[in-house]
């Protein structure tokens, strides 16, 4: 994430904060990440110099105008403005985090060889809210090459307990051991 997304992301959180704004504006964020991910050349026009800033805002007026919250166009202005709505994504993501730490929300991703089972990710979730005290976003991803068990990342680490790493465990025992 660059220094320019955690700053504005950051500051739009902040304000909206303030006003008590944090929910409506976190649903029309991400209905706006949403559409620029299916039609990414709105944000290339949005971030073209070659049209003039004042056009590009006057798009997002004409695009965004009444549906999202006058904080959130102004917001969009600034970065197209500043030349950093290639940042929006990121911006997007600092938003949710902030949201989360204020909430007690952690996001973890499941990432297993088979899918999970309704029973063994209630039971994953009961375990993870109980361990951490939070309140868990938990997203499952499926990857042949675990072999077996699970692996969870959150917060830029991983609890690794697949059988993949068990053997590569194993193999690196029984490498450097001295017959």
């Amino acid at each position: 994430m660059t220094d320019a997304a955690t700053q504005y992301g950051g500051a739009l959180y902040s304000l909206c904060k303030d006003e008590g704004l944090v929910p409506e504006v976190l649903s029309q964020l991400e209905t706006l990440q949403g559409i620029f991910e299916s039609e990414p050349n709105f944000l290339v026009l949005l971030g073209t110099p070659s049209v003039p800033k004042a056009e590009r805002c006057r798009i997002l007026d004409e695009v965004l105008g009444e549906k999202v919250h006058p904080y959130l166009l102004n917001f969009m202005k600034i970065l197209t403005e500043k030349g950093y709505v290639k940042q929006f994504a990121g911006c997007c993501r600092v938003f949710r985090q902030c949201y989360n730490e204020d909430h007690g929300i952690l996001c973890v991703t499941a990432v297993t060889a088979a899918p999970l089972s309704d029973a063994l990710r209630q039971k994953l979730l009961e375990k993870l809210s109980s361990v951490t005290g939070k309140t868990i976003d938990l997203s499952c991803k499926i990857d042949s090459s675990c072999l077996g068990g699970v692996r969870l990342d959150f917060d830029g680490k991983q609890v690794d307990g697949t059988l993949r790493r068990r053997l590569e465990d194993l193999r690196n025992i029984l490498k450097n051991t001295v017959l």
